[in-house]
């Protein structure tokens, strides 16, 4: 298995640096800073007093945890979240409650999961398109509605 170091500053006297539960994980849990109560249907970034110094070529994900997700219907909202390799703010998880009562994190609850992910930059340029099988079809061009 490939490692890259990842180097993370505390920002918070009681932030945690992201560690995996198991071996062979692809996620490690990150930590809440703060207690904060999650109503349903609203969001919140929720602080991880975590900067971090990401090398060139990768970014971390930020993803959902499962059982957050299964038992209170609390996600991610903008999963998976993106933190760049020149960004070194504090890491905060936009987390919404989908579910049908309020859930409270407490502090030190893990929040979310960081992936590690190698990222290829594209060249993006102003061009005619080619013909394709799919043509213009878009939402529903499969016949599934």
């Amino acid at each position: 298995m490939q490692t890259v170091e990842i180097k993370f500053q505390k920002l918070h006297p009681d932030a945690q640096v992201p560690s995996y539960a198991h071996i062979g994980d692809a996620g490690a849990d990150v930590y809440s800073v703060i207690e904060v109560t999650l109503y349903p249907q609203n969001r919140v970034a929720i602080p991880t007093g975590l900067a971090v110094d990401i090398p060139i070529g990768y970014e971390l994900q930020v993803r959902p945890k499962s059982g957050l997700a299964l038992k209170h219907g609390i996600t991610i909202l903008n999963s998976p979240g993106t933190v760049d390799a020149g960004y070194r703010g504090e890491i905060k998880v936009i987390l919404i409650n989908f579910g049908a009562a309020a859930y409270t994190f407490a502090k030190g609850q893990k929040i979310a999961q960081l992936v590690l992910k190698p990222v290829i930059q594209a060249n993006y340029v102003e061009s005619e398109l080619g013909n394709s099988d799919r043509g213009v079809g878009g939402f529903g061009s499969t016949g599934l509605i």
